[in-house]
């Protein structure tokens, strides 16, 4: 059994990982930070929660408490890991970020797409990306991971095989994501209210959205090259759930797409690839720590497209942290993530 902190645990991730947490058997949750609720009960304000956490209750961030976790979460906006991030680590603690502060390798890149100058450049040598279909042996021995993005996820999976197997030219990749709209967050926003964002959907950062620099490093990454890549997002009037067209132009002969993401996913245990034809639903992974995917080869012409869907909150955030901690710590990598979707 490992104790875990959780670092602003109001927000809609924060409250995932709470739920994910609860079904866990290696896990106790030591402590939840939250400098607006300090002292409010998390089944007060999350009576889903009742009957798990009662004794739990917000507290103002504790670097010593904290430090004597073996692993705390960041469930916060972007720039708090940076302050916190390094005293823990000098503690022993194990650090599992799912903002953006710790995503990009390159310290100048980060500054210019979020405004501020990086926190803490000297981590970003030890920081691990923490894609396991990727990187699952750099995460076992990692004392710090950056979650990836839930649009990083779903486009990131559903390219992969095309790319490390040399398929698709790798400087004209298209991305056409939609998103439900608890990826905007759980702060008080005019565009999430119901009456804006209900019966309507419209794309935004079509000229350039933050996840776009952490995608092109990914996919780079797989492709041992550069990448050009067109990325927009839209929100849609949904409460979970990312869908993530994507595009690909081939370069010769495939041979059978299909078999190629069986082969490639064939040991990933959060990785459905659908049989083919198959057009996934976002509902069929909503809750889930899943990914599923289905290849298409349009009228077998030199276009490639993949479908994408994941929840936002769960293999999108949440529940890709938590099977990030399982990894470094040696437990059961779907410990706590075992539970199907719901459906409807």
């Amino acid at each position: 059994m490992i104790k875990v902190g959780i670092v602003g645990g109001t927000g809609y991730t924060g409250v995932e990982l709470l739920r994910l947490l609860a079904q866990h058997p290696e896990v106790e949750v030591e402590a939840i930070t939250s400098r607006s609720e300090a002292g409010v009960r998390v089944c007060d304000m999350y009576p889903n929660l009742r009957g798990h956490y009662d004794a739990l209750a917000f507290s103002e961030p504790d670097p010593r408490r904290l430090g004597a976790c073996d692993a705390v979460f960041f469930a916060t906006p972007h720039g708090v890991a940076h302050a916190l991030a390094g005293e823990l680590l000098a503690q022993g603690t194990r650090v599992i970020d799912l903002s953006a502060d710790f995503r990009l390798r390159d310290a100048q890149v980060w500054a210019e797409w979020y405004g501020q100058p990086h926190g803490a450049p000297e981590l970003l040598d030890e920081a691990v990306y923490g894609l396991p279909e990727m990187h699952r042996a750099h995460i076992r021995q990692a004392r710090l991971v950056a979650v990836p993005g839930c649009y990083p996820t779903a486009v990131q999976l559903g390219l992969l095989p095309l790319l490390e197997a040399g398929l698709i030219d790798p400087g004209h990749l298209v991305a056409d994501c939609k998103s439900g709209v608890t990826g905007a967050g759980r702060g008080a926003k005019v565009p999430s209210l119901l009456a804006e964002a209900s019966e309507s959907m419209k794309a935004y950062g079509a000229s350039g959205h933050r996840h776009l620099p952490e995608i092109r490093q990914g996919l780079g990454d797989a492709a041992g090259g550069p990448v050009g890549l067109t990325f927009v997002p839209h929100l849609t009037p949904m409460i979970r759930g990312i869908h993530a067209t994507l595009y690909g132009r081939l370069q010769g002969d495939p041979g059978d797409l299909q078999a190629l993401f069986e082969r490639r996913f064939a040991d990933e245990p959060f990785v459905d690839v659908m049989p083919a034809g198959s057009h996934p639903e976002t509902r069929s992974v909503k809750g889930a720590n899943v990914c599923r995917l289905a290849v298409h080869r349009p009228a077998g012409g030199d276009t490639v497209v993949v479908l994408s869907v994941i929840d936002n909150l769960v293999k999108g955030a949440s529940g890709q942290a938590v099977q990030n901690l399982n990894l470094m710590f040696g437990f059961a990598e779907n410990a706590g993530l075992a539970a199907p979707a719901l459906m409807p």
